[in-house]
């Protein structure tokens, strides 16, 4: 299949320094992965072409309803579920983009899928630390530069803030944290993962950081071994049961009632997807980990951000929801 003809200005680089010609007016893009969609839809909602899966009713509520409900086009990035070449070119896009990881297996099929398609695919640097800078690019590439720096503003301002507090507090005094996910709560994010990069960056020791890799299963018997001050999950299910748990009574965290749920609406606040949408989430557990150090009204967080960030504004109730884990 033929690629679109572009009408093409100066090159632009993204965030793997990837030199991009891309049409002088972007107006169609497509996300590789859920991170990139968030992050499109944050900077230049009109602009996006779809979602990688179909939003369910409890995000919905919590999105613009005209561009929550866009078509789902697939994962470029996933084994399962991907969009295949042809899909990616029916649906016409100026630009492809994905945010997350810049390892070369990304950088790779970056390449391939721009040279099969003829369609420029950019990719930006997903962590935490370099939030503000793939907002720049992504502007620059979008022709949204004023935008891009208002929200690259807001994360800088954040992360710096946050920062600052968290390294006040000796290590001593920082609680041993334990990541459940799934029904059980066996699963975990290891060292290095962009499962706790969230919990790393805000400086907390996670007890399964010594073991390197991304998502693993862990038994029981390694979870009390390790004994967690505090358990964070996003896990409705094992939140709601661990309490009552025989296995799980005797760690440190379920003992001293310290299991706490993240938010999730309109995404997850933690850890999935790894995007934009965790800013709140180290407000959240600064303010969970170390409340002496984080006064502000965490309504006001959550109301100013998903304002600023998703173009919504939340009644007193929806916030009381999303805080809750109930979205």
């Amino acid at each position: 299949m033929a690629a679109p003809a572009l009408a093409q200005e100066a090159p632009l680089v993204d965030g793997a320094g990837r030199k991009l010609v891309i049409p002088r007016r972007v107006e169609r893009v497509m996300p590789a992965g859920t991170p990139a969609a968030i992050k499109v839809y944050t900077l230049a909602p009109e602009t996006l072409i779809g979602w990688p899966r179909a939003n369910p009713a409890e995000e919905l509520e919590f999105l613009l309803p005209g561009i929550a409900r866009r078509p789902t086009v697939g994962w470029i990035t996933s084994r399962g579920n991907a969009a295949n070449l042809e899909a990616v070119l029916a649906e016409r896009p100026d630009l492809i983009v994905d945010s997350g990881s810049l390892r070369p297996t990304y950088v790779e099929l970056a390449e391939r899928v721009q040279a099969q398609t003829g369609v420029p695919y950019a990719l930006l640097d997903g962590s935490f630390s370099a939030i503000a800078n793939s907002y720049a690019v992504l502007g620059a590439l979008l022709g949204r530069q004023a935008r891009a720096a208002e929200l690259g503003r807001y994360a800088q301002d954040s992360l710096r803030t946050i920062s600052a507090r968290v390294a006040t507090v000796p290590m001593a005094q920082r609680p041993r944290v334990y990541y459940a996910r799934g029904p059980a709560g066996l699963e975990t994010g290891l060292g290095g993962s962009i499962n706790i990069e969230i919990l790393e960056f805000m400086g907390l020791p996670v007890v399964s950081a010594g073991l390197r890799g991304g998502m693993s299963t862990v038994s029981i018997e390694q979870v009390l071994q390790w004994n967690p001050e505090v358990i964070v999950t996003i896990d409705p299910g094992f939140a709601a049961t661990v309490r009552d748990n025989p296995l799980w009574r005797s760690v440190r965290a379920v003992q001293a009632g310290r299991v706490h749920l993240a938010p999730k609406s309109p995404f997850n606040w933690f850890d999935f997807p790894p995007g934009v949408n965790r800013l709140p989430g180290l407000w959240w557990l600064g303010k969970l980990m170390f409340p002496a150090l984080f006064a502000e009204d965490l309504r006001t967080i959550t109301r100013d951000f998903n304002r600023l960030f998703y173009g919504v504004s939340l009644s007193d109730e929806q916030l009381g929801r999303v805080l809750a884990g109930r979205g």
